[in-house]
């Protein structure tokens, strides 16, 4: 079986643990084990094994952008001119620290970037590294003018129990 097949595979106990770390990473495993009916030895085992298999793939911090001075946020579709692997592409763009997140998407676009500077004007200097890239051929940009939410936590519900024979 292969990994993404058995991550899919989580019972209620690690749907549960998950949703909890999602709203905080840094939840103690007392805390969590209260919370869904598991020991803290429990939690922790669960924890370790959803790590190992590549369900939780890491603990992140979410930081306040504007408190760090990236006040400015913009989307930007790139499009590939055919000529260059797209993965080639995408490494390029993971080199600009501007590009907070890259995304292959379909349509007219081949990618989406979420683009944070301190302030708009510096959105250009960010297009010109970008266009710069060998294979980008055209990018369109969308600037943000406030943003309601984002780094919603996951909520995960427990699989449904299979139905019982009769």
């Amino acid at each position: 079986m292969s990994n993404q097949q058995e991550n899919i595979n989580i019972d209620g106990m690690d749907a549960g643990i998950i949703s909890a770390l999602s709203q905080d990473g840094r939840r103690s495993y007392v805390d969590i084990g209260a919370e869904v009916g598991l020991s803290t030895a429990a939690v922790h085992e669960r924890v370790k094994k959803l790590l190992e298999r590549g369900t939780i793939e890491r603990f992140s911090l979410q930081v306040n952008h504007e408190a760090v001075g990236l006040n400015f946020t913009a989307f930007v579709a790139i499009r590939n001119d055919g000529g260059t692997h797209c993965r080639e592409i995408a490494a390029r763009l993971r080199d600009i620290s501007a590009v907070q997140e890259l995304h292959s998407v379909a349509g007219e676009y081949d990618f989406l970037a979420k683009v944070r500077t301190r302030q708009a004007r510096d959105l250009e200097g960010v297009l010109t590294q970008i266009k710069s890239i060998p294979g980008v051929s055209r990018t369109t940009s969308t600037v943000v003018l406030n943003t309601e939410f984002e780094g919603q936590p996951l909520r995960l519900k427990p699989p449904a129990a299979p139905p019982k024979a009769a």
